[in-house]
């Protein structure tokens, strides 16, 4: 196996390429995007579980499940999301840039 040599502080701060400047709207666009995935996964989940008994809504829980779905994505990718919008950012940046 050949070893690799530790970095020097000077060469671990300094970056390969200089990082591109992000637009506001390009983050906010790549969280929206993880946003609505977010909701129709949720979507998707909660029409798995079966709605019997007791704690059973009725038809208002039916009509109110998919906005409460999208409101949970939008929640979660505030909060961080699963680590998408950087993923697609990223792709932005790239397509922004011609590569």
């Amino acid at each position: 196996m050949q070893d690799i040599p530790p970095l020097s502080p000077a060469t671990a701060a300094t970056p390969a390429r200089p990082l591109p400047k992000v637009d506001p709207k390009n983050a906010e666009t790549a969280q929206s995007f993880e946003a609505v995935f977010l909701g129709q996964m949720t979507q998707m989940m909660m029409e798995s579980v079966e709605q019997e008994g007791e704690f059973n809504g009725g038809a208002g829980e039916e009509m109110f499940r998919g906005i409460l779905s999208e409101k949970l994505g939008t929640e979660m990718a505030k909060r961080g999301g699963i680590g998408l919008a950087p993923a697609v950012l990223d792709q932005i940046i790239k397509l922004q840039q011609g590569q």
